[in-house]
């Protein structure tokens, strides 16, 4: 895919969605952190439905301590891997007390040292609590970049630093969300909604459907 095409694609995005965002709900860095690090294999909603019952109750590292993992563990279960989730909570709000003052923390060395967040979920809260051009490739990102062609790689990591050569510098803050919601809504895994798609016409995927 050719530069003008990927700019083309971005411009659309932005004209489309000029201020996207995560669909995850938080109010504040560390209930993003939270929930994001709650949305691994699991869908915005089912964590949103589990954080509107525990951000009220408990939504500093403090609380969420004073809360304890069983407890924290009967707020999440309608999770996937909850108890697994819930034991990577805690000690990384251990952390965030004794480590960080209570903080999360903007730098990525020491957003992946605590427990649950690997590079895609550091990416996610560098890019959207702080505002870097990072870009997290998810499931939807993986699948719209390589069947696009815009970013061609065999893992995430080599999506990612495809997508971070070829996105356009003044797209590259919200590409991470167009993309997402571009795989979430239109450019779905199994039958995408080509009819649909406004970026149909640069799109190099061979097998376009037309219903």
């Amino acid at each position: 895919m050719n530069a003008f095409k990927r700019y083309e694609i971005f411009k659309r995005f932005q004209d489309q969605r000029p201020h996207p965002t995560t669909e995850l709900n938080y109010n504040t860095d560390f209930e993003l952190l939270v929930a994001v690090i709650l949305s691994a294999q699991a869908t915005d909603v089912s964590v949103n439905k589990a954080t509107a019952k525990l951000f009220p109750i408990a939504n500093t590292p403090k609380k969420i301590l004073a809360l304890g993992e069983e407890k924290l563990k009967q707020f999440i279960k309608t999770i996937g891997l909850f108890n697994t989730k819930a034991k990577n909570i805690i000690n990384a709000c251990e952390i965030l007390v004794h480590q960080f003052n209570s903080k999360v923390p903007n730098t990525r060395e020491a957003l992946e040292s605590l427990p649950g967040v690997g590079r895609k979920t550091a990416n996610v809260i560098l890019n959207t609590a702080f505002g870097e051009h990072t870009i997290a490739v998810d499931t939807h990102i993986f699948r719209v970049s390589n069947r696009t062609r815009l970013a061609v790689g065999k893992t995430p990591h080599e999506v990612e630093l495809q997508l971070l050569k070829v996105v356009p510098k003044e797209f590259r803050k919200d590409a991470h969300h167009w993309l997402i919601l571009h795989g979430r809504y239109t450019c779905i895994a199994r039958k995408p909604r080509c009819s649909q798609c406004i970026i149909r016409d640069l799109c190099e995927y061979p097998n376009k459907t037309d219903v």
